[in-house]
């Protein structure tokens, strides 16, 4: 992630997509951007490490959890998912198990479960 965004800037993406969502619209890709990428530097500062690969295509991917750390070639331990499932999981919306078990999260490895780092926020 290059660029560090600001909690406020967070939250307040944050809140556009919630309140496109809840209107039955598409949140705006920059609001969509801007939160899962806040989103994503929450788990990084809670989890810190480089294990497991979580990505959230196209808006970014990062390194987290403690451990034996990954440095050529396709790492082993990869969590991959949809900006809207991830934003879900982050804030507590939905369940990693319910998510998992709907086939919106592909998780690869022995340590890709992020059941416990989630949600990061209330």
């Amino acid at each position: 992630m290059a660029r560090r965004i600001e909690t406020g800037d967070g939250r307040a993406a944050l809140a556009a997509v919630g309140a496109a969502t809840d209107a039955g619209a598409t949140p705006a890709r920059t609001d969509l951007a801007t939160a899962v990428r806040y989103l994503l530097q929450l788990l990084v500062e809670k989890a810190p490490g480089n294990t497991v690969e979580v990505r959230v295509p196209p808006f970014g991917a990062v390194q987290v959890i403690e451990g034996p750390r990954h440095t050529r070639g396709t790492p082993p331990n990869v969590v991959e998912m949809d900006a809207a499932t991830w934003i879900a999981l982050a804030t507590g919306a939905e369940p990693w198990a319910d998510a998992l078990a709907s086939g919106r999260i592909a998780a690869s490895g022995t340590r890709a479960d992020l059941a416990a780092l989630l949600p990061l926020r209330p």
